[in-house]
């Protein structure tokens, strides 16, 4: 199942006990929980509980035992978002797993404008004036964090938190690489992704104007 959503692009943590995913849930911001219920040390359910205790929205999919009806409605009860009764097929769990992510972004459409650049949040695809661009995964990861803080600051500790796994070793000039590769890919359309030194960057807001050299 890891391997299979990082072959799609996301970035994944993966403990192995309840104790483990309390900790990381209490020190660390997540795009989703994928939550089995059966965990050693702390029960899945308890974990789930004591996320919604800190008044935590992070979207959750409980996985589950297929005869356990009881486990999956104490689970909805809790808080979970979504359920999936084991086994499954990782087609629907990556359907899954978008529809939840989108959830957690607000909803709404599955496409992002950002003047001529279009962005499909299921289909991971990006358009420039209705031509594909070619984006490896970091550089659609980027590109997501940057659309939905348009206008923001985005730091670099950000980025690593979303772009990447604990215990991956990425530098900040790993990041400056991907940011200048994403720029030079998406400036040809007047978009701009502004570098504030020592503290991050940010995707401008459109303006139609002619693209530049940002540094």
């Amino acid at each position: 199942m890891t391997r299979s959503l990082r072959q799609s692009g996301y970035a994944i943590d993966c403990v192995k006990n309840g104790q483990e995913a309390d900790t990381a849930l209490s020190t660390q911001e997540f795009d989703l929980l994928i939550l089995d219920l059966g965990l050693p040390k702390l029960s899945g359910l308890e974990v789930l509980r004591r996320l919604r205790s800190r008044a935590s929205l992070l979207p959750v999919l409980i996985l589950t035992a297929a005869d356990s009806v009881e486990q999956r409605v104490n689970g909805l009860d809790l808080g979970a978002d979504d359920y999936m009764a084991k086994p499954f097929a990782l087609s629907e769990l990556e359907a899954r797993v978008r529809a939840l992510t989108r959830r957690g972004q607000g909803g709404g459409s599955t496409v992002v404008k950002h003047g001529p650049l279009t962005y499909d949040q299921v289909g991971r695809s990006a358009y420039i004036n209705e031509q594909m661009l070619e984006l490896s995964a970091r550089e659609l990861g980027l590109l997501e964090i940057l659309l939905a803080r348009t206008g923001r600051l985005v730091s670099k500790e950000q980025l690593v938190d979303h772009l990447c796994e604990w215990g991956e070793e990425v530098s900040n000039n790993a990041i400056e690489v991907y940011v200048h590769r994403l720029r030079k890919k998406i400036e040809t359309g007047g978009i701009r992704i502004a570098t504030v030194r020592g503290l991050g960057y940010c995707l401008e807001k459109y303006s139609g104007a002619a693209p530049a050299d940002v540094k």
